[in-house]
């Protein structure tokens, strides 16, 4: 039973489209026009951007009284709210289980918010376990925590796939372990010259499909 080591944001679950509904419903509590969602989400920059900074930013911007904790905590908790998990996505970790892969989410961030969002989505049930960078100490492209992910279910790398739609946390990690990988483009071009991908996908449906092809499904 081989491992599936999958990234949770914009790869098993969709943060562009959690932290577009929490932006549009933010700006509109605060009576900012709804343009402005293209900056913010622009600020964010696809969550690379500390939450901290996000919220100093938002602060400037709009001349807000409330504290940059107040702000951070409205963030998780707007992303734990507005995060869904796709039908299929769960029907494809099913179909990934039953054909004898082992999934285990390993995800940078938060460990309450991500762990809440595992749970209230109910990812939870289609996945074995998860490693979160917050809780264990490490961070990816760090193979630690992919190591650490693997302990966690009693499982060997070897044989082991990365899925994800970073380029460096997940590509790079598995070029540096010597393992496979699939890269969710996400309609973007592959820009680095020091490694790649096994495969890319367009989605995690056609992600998971090529990992039980055994990177037979090549997508650009």
């Amino acid at each position: 039973m081989p491992l599936m080591l999958l990234a949770l944001d914009n790869t098993l679950l969709d943060r562009e489209a959690a932290f577009r509904a929490w932006g549009a419903k933010f700006l509109a509590e605060i009576g900012a026009p709804g343009e402005d969602l293209e900056w913010l989400v622009s600020i964010d920059a696809d969550g690379l951007t500390s939450r901290w900074d996000l919220a100093d930013a938002i602060k400037a911007r709009y001349h807000l009284r409330a504290s940059a904790v107040d702000l951070v905590d409205e963030l998780d908790l707007g992303l734990v709210e507005h995060t869904r998990l796709d039908p299929l996505v769960a029907c494809a970790l099913r179909i990934a289980d039953d054909a004898g892969w082992m999934p285990v989410v390993v995800s940078n961030g938060p460990a309450y918010r991500q762990e809440s969002i595992i749970r209230r989505t109910g990812l939870d049930n289609y996945v074995a376990d998860w490693v979160i960078s917050e809780a264990a100490g490490v961070s990816k492209p760090n193979p630690r925590i992919f190591t650490l992910a693997a302990e966690r279910v009693r499982m060997q790398m070897r044989g082991a796939w990365i899925v994800g739609d970073s380029p460096e946390a997940d590509i790079g990690a598995a070029a540096a372990m010597g393992l496979p990988s699939v890269w969710l483009h996400r309609g973007r071009r592959w820009m680095e010259s020091r490694f790649e991908p096994t495969t890319s996908a367009g989605s995690l449906i056609q992600g998971l499909s090529a990992v039980l092809a055994g990177g037979r499904m090549v997508h650009p």
